[in-house]
């Protein structure tokens, strides 16, 4: 072996190109560049750098449900809504005004008692007017998230409880299927529907509940379930329970509410559910729920104009 010539340089020193002080030896496997071992992640083959590894996430379609919503694990969206109605209903057990203050009503009268009264057309000067039509328009939505105060044997616990748990055990199956976005339009929605059909056929009653979101949320399960091909028998069960629920609140709670929210979302879901599969099905949904969401404002306010003409 012949001894190195004196002119020969001496080998070039490679180091990271994010840490030019650390000495590497490894190359990114896409891009060729040095890196150390604080900066190679594992690959199929070989290691890549950060950048790399950044690139390709971007570049990997992500997984999406049947309805084009993205895949969670975690219901969030279902937590949260749940942890807003407690919140509330809390927040009424501190300051049971708030239920007179927030929750749905067309239109009624304060007296200088500070009493609430019936909407005539002719009331005292010292009277108040108070509702949507008169103003107070987050009604529509802020009484969806109260419910009725723990008085009359209980049933104000119950009627959270019961809300609460049927938002927890059909909530997270329709929001695993829809995703979290459309989810949380389609709950809005519902709650803004119920809302809605109180102020059209019941303007002069006080309602407060959850409930009117719950009933398009299940009926987005039946929607949903149909479209998946579940057992027939079993969602057909399901829908004539919450059938029958809705024909026995006409009794004792606000069937209005109901209605309107089983309808909502019912038109909202179906929507969700049979948009074309291709690239312009996000579109078709946003915009169905965006003229779901006129046609219901539309309906606000012709009633509000006709109570206050």
């Amino acid at each position: 072996m012949e001894p190195e010539s004196p002119g020969t340089p001496e080998s070039a020193v490679t180091s990271c190109y994010r840490h030019p002080k650390v000495e590497s030896y490894v190359r990114c496997t896409r891009c060729d560049r040095f890196i150390c071992p604080d900066c190679m992640h594992a690959a199929s083959v070989g290691h890549q750098c950060p950048e790399c590894v950044k690139e390709g996430v971007r570049s990997v379609r992500q997984a999406r449900t049947a309805f084009g919503g993205r895949i969670s694990t975690v219901p969030l969206v279902t937590y949260v809504l749940i942890g807003l109605n407690v919140l509330a209903y809390l927040g009424e057990l501190v300051r049971p005004e708030i239920v007179d203050r927030f929750s749905m009503l067309g239109q009624g009268l304060v007296g200088p008692d500070g009493g609430r009264y019936l909407w005539q057309d002719s009331y005292p000067a010292d009277f108040s007017a108070e509702g949507v039509a008169h103003g107070e328009w987050e009604r529509l939505l802020t009484g969806a998230f109260l419910h009725l105060p723990p008085v009359g044997g209980g049933f104000g616990i119950l009627h959270i409880v019961m809300n609460m748990l049927t938002l927890w055990n059909v909530g997270r199956i329709v929001e695993s299927q829809l995703g979290r976005a459309r989810y949380l339009a389609l709950y809005l929605l519902s709650a803004l529907g119920g809302s809605v059909l109180v102020l059209l056929l019941a303007p002069d009653t006080t309602t407060v509940g959850a409930s009117g979101a719950i009933f398009g949320i299940s009926t987005a399960y039946y929607v949903l379930a149909r479209r998946l091909g579940a057992d027939p028998r079993a969602v057909n069960r399901f829908m004539a329970g919450l059938l029958l629920w809705l024909v026995i609140s006409a009794a004792v709670t606000s069937w209005q509410g109901h209605l309107g929210g089983l309808l909502t979302g019912g038109l909202v879901a179906l929507a969700f559910a049979y948009a074309p599969r291709d690239r312009w099905r996000a579109l078709v949904q946003a915009g169905v729920c965006v003229l779901v969401l006129g046609l219901l404002v539309v309906l606000v306010v012709g009633k509000v104009s006709a109570l206050t003409g």
